[in-house]
């Protein structure tokens, strides 16, 4: 088992005041506010289209809210579903680009997540499951505070769920802080929940 350390550092926030997100005409989220700190996850659920992933990307400041404002401190860590992999690099070459930006992966790291014998393979024969592992790979070589991951489980088999749902533990038991999009049942001690309706009768004035 791969055991996750970090040095001592400031203390965590992640916080949101009455955010609105607007897509084209419509609105996903208003009225939306949260306040984490380190040692607290949120798994946030909804339905498709309810704005799930358009919150990470706002707290993730790649996304600019149509009203409301976020407030964090901490490195973040992001997970999305790009998982921004060159698909023609075998896995090995693929992570190593990251590793002067993200920092190294440890050999026990990889090993827990499967990753080993795939390091030759190139990305573009991986699996989804085989990728959004090798995604999570780089997120732990970040060494981030504050981890934001949509939609982490899509794809994973059920041994790869519960490997997520410890490290996401791990993180937390740590001092970090997560902020977990997905719509499926993740269990993890003391998480909150935030749910998103899809409501979104048009865009306020």
């Amino acid at each position: 088992m791969c055991v996750l350390t970090h040095e001592p550092m400031e203390a965590l926030c992640l916080t949101a005041r009455d955010l609105a997100c607007r897509r084209g005409e419509r609105l996903l989220f208003r009225g939306l506010s949260l306040d984490l700190a380190g040692g607290e996850a949120c798994h946030v659920t909804g339905p498709n289209g309810s704005g799930k992933s358009s919150l990470i990307r706002i707290l993730a400041r790649l996304l600019r809210p149509y009203a409301g404002k976020v407030e964090r401190e901490g490195s973040i860590g992001l997970l999305d579903q790009t998982m921004a992999l060159d698909e023609h690099l075998p896995l090995g070459r693929a992570l190593a680009f990251w590793r002067g930006l993200d920092g190294a992966i440890s050999g026990d790291a990889l090993a827990q997540l499967g990753l080993s014998d795939l390091l030759d393979v190139p990305v573009r024969y991986l699996s989804t499951g085989q990728r959004k592992r090798a995604a999570l790979a780089r997120l732990l070589g970040q060494d981030a505070r504050i981890w934001l991951l949509d939609e982490p489980l899509n794809g994973l088999d059920r041994d790869a769920v519960g490997m997520v749902e410890t490290l996401v533990a791990e993180h937390i038991a740590q001092g970090g802080l997560a902020l977990v999009a997905s719509h499926q049942p993740i269990a993890v001690p003391g998480m909150s929940v935030l749910h998103l309706p899809d409501y979104a009768p048009g865009v306020p004035a």
